[in-house]
């Protein structure tokens, strides 16, 4: 039986420490940061947008202005000289303008180029997380149902050997192993308890070889209950 528990704490063991899950723990985290890389890029590309959107009216609105000066100035209706010089002086002043707009549009177009080449970059590095972590996330779920299914068979054999055991004797055992880090029995191997590794006195492995084999013995160092076998060493 002590077998079996030994078992059953090695599987729980062995399911909380999986190497595959804390490896899913750290793409996880990766990919919660590139999630919000991602948001993060795309209202920056976003705010460009709108502010290209903004720019491209404001160069169109001059450029209409312009058009229009020109037109007027290009049909000859105007016959002040005075309106004339003022149209002409608007107009050199819409040239001077636009070219200015046009340059902040330029490099907003440049900036907007930028920040949807880094969302682009940082998506694809969001999807490489994803795709890793889906992949990790199966690895572990398959391991788990593997280590579930192995202990789900040793529950059983220990069942049937519980079954053999006097209750008193089952009732202490369950008693020390709660004790004694989930150790309540232990061979005694050529005069050593396997417990607490330590080897018995000459006088408790006389007492040992005198006591009947159905009779419950234990270790007077560590309480558990000595299995006594050939290899006991009495």
């Amino acid at each position: 039986m002590q077998e079996h528990d030994t078992r059953l704490t090695q599987l729980d063991h062995r399911a909380t420490h999986l190497p595959e899950s804390a490896e899913l723990a750290e793409v996880e985290a990766r990919l919660r940061r590139s999630r919000d890389e991602v948001v993060a890029a795309e209202t920056i590309a976003s705010d460009l947008e709108d502010e290209q959107k903004r720019a491209d009216r404001d160069v169109e609105q001059v450029r209409e202005r312009r058009a229009r000066d020109q037109e007027l100035l290009d049909s000859g209706s105007i016959g002040d000289p005075k309106q004339l010089q003022s149209i002409q002086a608007e107009l050199e002043n819409l040239v001077r303008r636009q070219t200015d707009l046009e340059d902040v549009e330029l490099e907003i177009m440049e900036r907007v180029e930028g920040a949807r080449a880094a969302v682009a970059q940082l998506t694809v590095e969001r999807d490489e997380h994803a795709a890793q972590q889906e992949s990790l996330a199966a690895t572990v779920q398959a391991k788990l149902s593997e280590i579930a299914e192995e202990r789900r068979g040793v529950e059983a054999e220990r069942q049937e050997i519980a079954a053999g055991v006097a209750p008193e004797l089952l009732a202490l055992y369950d008693k020390i192993r709660g004790e004694h880090g989930g150790v309540g029995a232990a061979p005694l191997h050529r005069g050593a308890c396997q417990g607490c590794r330590l080897t018995l006195p000459p006088t408790e492995l006389e007492e040992l070889r005198a006591a009947p084999a159905d009779e419950v013995v234990r270790c007077e160092e560590c309480r558990r209950i000595l299995v006594r076998t050939p290899e006991s060493g009495l």
